[in-house]
């Protein structure tokens, strides 16, 4: 009669959990668009500015972040003493300027040209003039930059940025500046997990 009793007991239940099994009878409506159309990181559903351009840095809401074009930049160009000749290992910092010139059509470039204060002020005046269209000569021939859109300018040993007088503040006045000019705007890009391997691929 125990015997009877537990087995019983284990069939009411199996019974009951079997009972409390509730098959789905439908999906579950999705209430929010998780969709992300422009792939900016920011789903439909909280999305202010659609068609963000790809890889441009986006808030919370996926609107893209502009910034004005007009920058200086030093170019990591080292001149020898009295010499104007761009060794082919620094193209890579030409070619920095050359990108953003193909990627907006309105730019502008204008390349000055320093020296250290090694030699009279007419020599050194001639010789940053030459520098300047050294690099202006790598624009046009090698990136396809058109001539319309550059300029050059030396300005001698006038604007130093090391005047220390040793041989390293020497070295380091002789340089080249990059000035771009535009009066658009680009969307400020954002850095991502395969940026490093997109540029090591091109």
């Amino acid at each position: 009669m125990k015997y009877l009793m537990i087995l019983l007991a284990l069939i009411t239940t199996a019974g009951c959990s079997v009972n409390d099994i509730v098959e789905p009878t439908a999906s579950t409506p999705q209430k929010f668009d998780l969709a992300d159309n422009d792939r900016d990181g920011v789903i439909m559903a909280r999305e202010r500015c659609a068609d963000t351009i790809i890889d441009a840095a986006a808030d919370n809401y996926g609107c893209g972040s502009i910034k004005d074009i007009n920058e200086r930049q030093e170019l990591k160009i080292l001149f020898s003493n009295n010499s104007a000749v761009i060794d082919q290992q620094y193209y890579d910092q030409i070619e920095l300027v050359a990108k953003i010139m193909q990627t907006d059509p309105t730019t502008k470039v204008t390349i000055e040209g320093h020296t250290s204060k090694i030699g009279s002020y007419e020599l050194n005046l001639a010789l940053s003039q030459k520098r300047a269209k050294a690099v202006i000569e790598v624009l046009e021939n090698t990136f396809g930059i058109d001539a319309s859109r550059l300029d050059a300018i030396g300005y001698s040993f006038d604007r130093p940025i090391d005047n220390s007088g040793t041989p390293e503040a020497e070295r380091r006045n002789r340089r080249v500046i990059a000035e771009v000019a535009t009066d658009d705007t680009i969307p400020a890009m954002r850095w991502n997990i395969y940026t490093v391997d997109e540029k090591m691929e091109e």
